[in-house]
């Protein structure tokens, strides 16, 4: 299980370093994403929404040669 007090791109980076290690390709996709993060970090916090009308793409890719 990943650290809780992480970061979502410290969770990302540990995630790529992690897959391209093994020759990996990493792509993400969403289409209307909506997340709801917390604003605050206590136990029953209100929520900010973020939605995102369209295509967000990710995708990376090891391009080291062997």
């Amino acid at each position: 299980m990943p650290d809780p007090h992480l970061t979502w791109p410290e969770v990302a980076a540990q995630l790529y370093d992690k897959l391209t290690g093994r020759g990996a390709e990493v792509t993400y996709e969403f289409q209307n994403l909506e997340i709801f993060v917390p604003e605050t970090h206590v136990e029953d916090p209100s929520y900010a929404r973020w939605k995102l009308n369209g295509v967000l793409k990710i995708r990376t890719r090891d391009t080291r040669q062997a």
